[in-house]
């Protein structure tokens, strides 16, 4: 079996790849990473190291990309700048200039492991790894906004078809402006086969309806808790189907998602999570979901 490979969001994760925080972030400036008041590097190297914990437990190989004091402080959250499939990783193009060499690490990394690139995003385009779900193994939802462009999505649809991939975009809103970021990944989380935890209020509507077509339960998060959580409440990474990890705080969330039979741990992340604006899933790429 090949130690890559994944088309699904919430399927058995046994190959992760991530980057423990350390000297990029203990200098980064938190106005010109718009890291929130409560971002202190060092709490935050902590709580990655719990949260690291909990993806260990779950049995998951983690790759690690090394944080050798390049500056990249936001290179600790892996979802972006890469994408899976089962023939190979997308190297992807940052929406954020302050990201832009990020994907070259993530070559590094699946070069050393042996993992064969399937292509690369080029300019004009840009896609964020936050803005892509896999609907189904052969169906890709792609968010259209701030981070991920219509050039992108054209050039991954083309990169995809070859494998029997379709490429859907669909627009999204800009909420609170062109230096936050609103992925459709800030408004949906799989937890299971055809089960999603979402923010209805700011999913394409478009979006909103394929699901239900395709026979999606969607439930529908505490509107309080993701107005405070700035929508990380929403933000959950499943290790298996149903088993979920999410940041701490949010009970009226955490009982919608067990309420639909899921288990869910938690760890404190407001130095990691909610001051830097990633959650869980950010902070991983999956490598291997079988």
């Amino acid at each position: 079996m090949n130690a890559y490979g994944s088309q699904a969001m919430s399927a058995p994760l046994l190959r992760v790849l991530m980057r423990q925080p350390g000297p990029s972030l203990q200098a980064a400036d938190p106005r010109t990473w718009h890291y929130g008041p409560s971002f202190d590097a060092e709490k935050a190297i902590a709580q990655h190291a719990a949260f690291t914990a909990l993806v260990e437990k779950s049995g998951a190989e983690i790759l690690w990309i090394e944080d050798e004091g390049d500056g990249l402080a936001d290179s600790m959250f892996t979802h972006d700048p890469s994408l899976m499939t089962d023939h190979g990783a997308v190297l992807l193009r940052m929406g954020k200039p302050l990201r832009s060499a990020e994907p070259d690490l993530h070559e590094k990394a699946y070069l050393a492991a042996g993992i064969p690139v399937l292509g690369r995003i080029t300019a004009p385009g840009t896609v964020e790894g936050g803005d892509c779900v896999w609907v189904d193994d052969k169906t890709l939802a792609v968010g259209r906004g701030v981070r991920t462009n219509q050039s992108g999505i054209e050039q991954l649809a083309e990169i995809l078809a070859p494998i029997g991939v379709t490429v859907l975009g669909y627009d999204l809103p800009l909420w609170q402006g062109v230096e936050a970021c609103l992925h459709l990944m800030s408004v949906i989380s799989p937890l299971a086969d055809r089960l999603a935890l979402v923010h209805a209020p700011l999913m394409p509507a478009a979006f909103y309806l394929m699901l239900k077509d395709n026979g999606y339960t969607l439930i529908h998060a505490p509107e309080s808790e993701f107005a405070q959580s700035n929508g990380l409440n929403l933000n959950v990474l499943p290790v298996s189907p149903g088993h979920v990890i999410m940041v701490d705080g949010f009970p009226l969330t955490r009982e919608a998602m067990e309420a639909n039979g899921c288990t869910v741990e938690t760890f404190e992340a407001d130095a990691l999570c909610i001051a830097c604006e990633g959650g869980p899933t950010c902070l991983t790429r999956p490598v291997l979901r079988r």
